[in-house]
This record gives C-alpha cells, sequence and structure tokens, in this order.
C-alpha cells in the first residue's frame, strides 16, 4: 500500500533548529489545514503501511528512505515558499516606506486621469502596504495601492 505523497509536506525534518523550526511549525499548520492531516497521522499511515506488507515482499529499504526523502523535499518547498513569501512582504515594506517625502502620480477615473501628491503617511491592512498622499491643494487621499502609483518625483 504506498503512501500518498500529499501527506509528504507533513514530515518535519529533526535536523533544524531556531528560526527554520518555527518556519517548519508554520508550513506543518499550512499543510495540515491543507490535506486534513497532522504529523502524527503521518506516522499511522506509514506504520500501517508497515504493518500491512507482504512478508514474503518486503518493502525495500530503498523504497522506504526514499519515500522519507520525498517527503522531506516536499516540506522543504513549503518551508522555502515561507520563507519566500516574508522576504516578499519585506521588500514591500521597504519600497512603501521608502516613498515617504515623495511626490506620486497616482491614476484617477479609472485611469483616465492622474492625481499628483507627496507621500505623507504608509499605513498597512492585512499586510499590504496602503499610501496616503496629500495634494499641492491641501486635500488629503487615503488608502491607496502602491500598483495605482503611475511616476515617483524627488520632493519639490
Amino acid at each position: 500500500m504506498p503512501v500518498a505523497a500529499t501527506s509528504a509536506a507533513l514530515v518535519p525534518l529533526a535536523f533544524q533548529s531556531g528560526g527554520a523550526a518555527a518556519a517548519n511549525q508554520t508550513s506543518a499548520t499550512a499543510a495540515t489545514n491543507a490535506f486534513g492531516l497532522n504529523f502524527e497521522s503521518l506516522l499511522k499511515i506509514i506504520l500501517t503501511q508497515l504493518t500491512y506488507q507482504d512478508p514474503l515482499k518486503p518493502m525495500d529499504n530503498f523504497q522506504f528512505v526514499s519515500q522519507l526523502a520525498q517527503f522531506s523535499q516536499i516540506q522543504q518547498g513549503q518551508v522555502m515558499t515561507d520563507k519566500l513569501q516574508a522576504l516578499l512582504v519585506s521588500q514591500n515594506t521597504l519600497q512603501s516606506t521608502s516613498l515617504i517625502g515623495k511626490v506620486v502620480d497616482i491614476s484617477a477615473n479609472g485611469g483616465a486621469g492622474v492625481i499628483s501628491g507627496t507621500v505623507s503617511a504608509i499605513t498597512f491592512q492585512n499586510g499590504d502596504p496602503r499610501l496616503t498622499i496629500r495634494t499641492p491643494s491641501g486635500q488629503t487621499i487615503n488608502n491607496i495601492a502602491p500598483a495605482s502609483i503611475t511616476q515617483v518625483r524627488g520632493a519639490n
């Protein structure tokens, strides 16, 4: 009875420490949510597979180790995805905060017009940066997505 590869994201690596272990906890939680299994369930599947194998044709050690290696690779891929996501959030934060004090143009009215203003504040909603700009006329516009910026200039 082969173990499904989708259960693979649940095997924690035994040789990790510190921040990597915390990242694995996050990916293990994500995998549990995605597949409805946890580490104990995976161990039960492997134990069941070993218990019910044909004694005249036991699973080859190479095959067993190969499955465990595949499980580890899938989990490492999930950890890498989590770390890349954290890096992306950090990069967005850095780029957004560098806009404070700069004059930006944003598209308005579905791209039919342009509004210029100085970025006066950055807020974050669910990790996504939102800009507040002050126009030359003194109007304050809040909750602007950085993607709507069409041009960035130095402060006047």
